[in-house]
């Protein structure tokens, strides 16, 4: 008996990998709150024809010490209600530098976790959430291992060698104009800086800048 021939086209299996403070900088330099469930949504939702595998986000954690202890609470809720709502959440400890900051780097974590995860799960495409140019090797590894490499990020902030090393880059702009305004009463009761000031980068010792939504549906967590 001859086996028929679905007419139907697949869908392509997506693994999204966040560097939060990547994607964070970028979003709040353009004055908006970052809205996760948008986010995720407009990469690998039900409207774009793919199937996600996982979303899963490397997020830096300020200082186990007793000085960094209310915004260490404060990021550990953030990353709660983050994996309450479906996504996979890596965590780094930082460590204190210069007085105010402190540094979390992510990228060796976010980069063996590409190559591992590649192979146990077989995405067809990887999208990065980064425009951070140290992820293009990254991006030729895993692109000869057969798997589609795209790049969500904003024209500013992306690297030129990492753009050069996907095979698409995906323009984050136009989906935060739809985030919310960051308001001015906000920002200052969280001593935050100014768009310009954010856009330098880096750890501050100020009140982490997300907005908790009602949860909805996503993909289980394993």
């Amino acid at each position: 008996m001859q086996r028929k021939h679905s007419n139907t086209p697949s869908r392509s299996r997506v693994l999204v990998l966040v560097d939060e403070s990547n994607v964070g900088s970028s979003v709040r330099s353009a004055g908006r709150g970052l809205d996760w469930l948008k986010l995720r949504d407009f990469l690998a939702g039900p409207g774009t024809g793919r199937d996600l595998i996982e979303m899963v986000v490397y997020a830096g954690l300020p200082p186990a010490t007793p000085v960094w202890q209310e915004e260490r609470d404060k990021k550990n809720k953030f990353v709660q209600w983050l994996r309450s709502n479906g996504f996979m959440v890596v965590t780094k400890d930082g460590s204190p530098a210069e007085e105010g900051h402190y540094k979390a780097n992510v990228d060796v974590m976010m980069a063996i976790d590409a190559l591992e995860l590649s192979i146990e799960m077989r995405p067809d495409v990887v999208i990065l959430v980064t425009g951070d140019a140290d992820f293009a090797y990254l991006a030729i590894k895993l692109r000869r291992h057969g798997i589609r490499v795209e790049v969500a990020s904003v024209a500013q902030n992306l690297g030129n060698m990492l753009k050069a090393s996907a095979n698409h880059v995906i323009d984050l702009a136009g989906l935060f104009r739809t985030f919310e305004m960051i308001k001015v009463q906000e920002a200052a009761a969280a001593g935050t800086r100014s768009p310009a000031q954010l856009s330098a980068g880096g750890n501050r010792r100020r009140r982490p800048r997300f907005r908790l939504r009602s949860p909805r549906n996503g993909p289980s967590q394993t």
